[in-house]
């Protein structure tokens, strides 16, 4: 479908109903090794193989050249990779993606948009201004992304960690099971028009569609594999 661009799995695309929308933010949350990285790849290398290239800003040290190569390994060229080691310099690259937005980028990719995010916020401790600079900053980042998707339909694929809410001593005793959050919380939930939990379940993993603009929740079994991903029963 023109108004989406491939995940870089067929059986995923059908899944999605065509793949990624071009017009949004989509967004995967999940634990370490889940897939997270894995899926941003995927849909790296398909670019390139399309002749587009791809902004792809890693803020957690996750971009593998061997992995894509497995992939694709064409597509490096058509990386446009950013290390992001801190937010400030996570925030210095945003301030320079509108000026790199031609017909020439196919995807945008920010692997861990929260990563360097929730490190400010750690070190702003009680400072409440700085707190609420450093969430205005995030604020801004998801509204180019969004921006970018909405007016020039390049899609921004973002991955988020996430962390297990806290239980009280009467919840666990009541058999409560802690739930988990995205580290970006509200914030990335509010900008993302389809959100995708990946859960690890021995060797598998499960990816669960929580949120999307005209399909239901549902689930994707898969493995991840030398070329991407496998679908399994």
């Amino acid at each position: 479908m023109r108004d989406k661009i491939p995940s870089g799995n067929y059986y995923f695309d059908l899944w999605l109903d065509g793949g990624y929308e071009k017009d949004v933010i989509t967004t995967f949350y999940g634990p370490a090794a889940s897939g997270k990285t894995n899926f941003c790849l995927m849909a790296t290398a398909k670019q390139a193989a399309l002749n587009k290239k791809v902004i792809f800003i890693d803020t957690e040290g996750g971009f593998s050249v061997k992995r894509l190569n497995q992939i694709n390994k064409n597509a490096l060229d058509k990386v446009l990779l950013f290390n992001v080691t801190n937010f400030k310099e996570q925030i210095e690259v945003f301030n320079k993606i509108l000026s790199m937005i031609s017909k020439k980028i196919g995807l945008i990719v920010v692997d861990g948009i929260a990563m360097q995010y929730r490190l400010a916020l750690s070190e702003a401790a009680r400072n409440k201004e700085k707190v609420r600079l450093i969430n205005s900053s995030l604020v801004r980042q998801l509204r180019i992304l969004s921006e970018i998707a909405r007016k020039k339909h390049i899609p921004a694929l973002v991955t988020d960690q996430v962390y297990s809410e806290f239980l009280t001593q009467e919840e666990i005793e009541k058999g409560k099971k802690p739930g988990i959050s995205l580290v970006a919380g509200n914030i990335l939930k509010y900008w993302s028009k389809c959100i995708i939990e990946l859960q690890i379940e021995g060797k598998k993993r499960k990816a669960i569609l929580r949120k999307h603009r005209s399909l239901p929740e549902k689930e994707f079994s898969f493995m991840i594999v030398e070329k991407g991903i496998k679908k399994v029963s």
